[in-house]
């Protein structure tokens, strides 16, 4: 297991996240993974192509993706292993690390939200929402633009939180960038249109397997988060996950949707619009549906306690294994 490196990672990323000047000047490794995706999917899921051939192609380019990743990431920790002493070789993995890991970016784009819809005024606020949700959002209201905030910070504390971290303590550095590699693909080419059903199946398929112990974790910390916290209820949290985790689409977002709507009595998912398509979900949890910009500052403090208590743990793990 790798404690120390996770904790390192966690402990960078908090206190740092990831530099705009940064970012600026050499990107980020999502959009590194996103660029070999965009080229493959430009290359082999041609229209001219069968159904079949562009399902291979797609399982082809997933197998792709895990080795370059994985590859990465075990050269850059070999390397560091070979190189550096223990602390800065440690130091400089769990940088790499960190860089998958979303703790303070999520909570940025979500809190940029509420901002916008109690400062700025509505439109402010779609557009703020438009870039943490794949859904439609030029016709949502307040209590809409509420909610997908409030599904956002959910579903990415699992998957852009929680499983970038899970898989780092399982399989290290190779484990984090495989993980990266197949999520972002999903999020790309993992959709049920008709240009990405085949093509996109293998990466949709696999990111919902490597996501489900995650998805259970998260919303245990978001449990565990909604005790700590006056005004939230650990009770309505344990009934709306043991009732409404899996009658959610995904057979994973359900579980920290659940968690949070039933700490903050509210209903999640429900009836939403992508490119003009309504679907027609299942409500998770059974409160109010009115959501307002209160309601996404609890989630956000709900969030941030689930860091903490999730830091915790890493922290004691790590200290168990550095003194065993």
């Amino acid at each position: 297991m790798f404690a120390e490196l996770a904790f390192t990672a966690l402990a960078i990323e908090a206190a740092f996240g990831f530099p705009a000047a940064l970012y600026r000047w050499i990107g980020h490794p999502v959009s590194w993974i996103g660029a070999l995706i965009a080229w493959c999917e430009r290359a082999w899921n041609r229209p001219e192509f069968s159904f079949e051939h562009r399902r291979l192609f797609g399982l082809v380019t997933l197998v792709l993706l895990l080795a370059v990743s994985c590859l990465s990431g075990a050269v850059i920790f070999l390397l560091a292993q070979r190189f550096l002493s223990g602390f800065a070789s440690t130091l400089i993995s769990g940088a790499a690390a960190s860089t998958l890991l979303a703790q303070r970016s999520l909570d940025a784009h979500v809190r940029a939200v509420a901002d916008a819809l109690e400062q700025k005024g509505i439109e402010a606020a779609r557009q703020a929402v438009s870039m943490i949700v794949g859904r439609d959002t030029q016709n949502l209201d307040a209590a809409g633009v509420s909610r997908a905030a409030i599904e956002s910070l959910a579903e990415n504390f699992s998957d852009g939180v929680v499983a970038p971290l899970f898989w780092l303590l399982v399989a290290g550095l190779p484990g984090v960038f495989g993980y990266k590699a197949v999520n972002t693909a999903d999020s790309m080419i993992g959709h049920k249109s008709e240009r990405y059903l085949a093509f996109g199946w293998a990466s949709a398929r696999v990111d919902d397997l490597i996501n489900l112990p995650a998805s259970r974790l998260a919303a245990f910390w978001l449990l565990l988060a909604s005790a700590t916290l006056s005004g939230l209820s650990p009770r309505g949290a344990i009934v709306a996950v043991w009732r409404d985790a899996n009658r959610h689409r995904s057979p994973n977002a359900g579980w920290p949707e659940a968690a949070m709507a039933g700490a903050l009595d509210l209903r999640l998912a429900g009836p939403r619009a992508y490119q003009g398509t309504t679907i027609d979900d299942h409500w998770v949890g059974d409160g109010r549906e009115t959501a307002g910009v209160p309601d996404i500052r609890a989630a956000l403090r709900q969030y941030r306690a689930a860091c903490a208590i999730q830091f915790a743990c890493v922290a004691g793990l790590a200290a168990v294994t550095a003194f065993a």
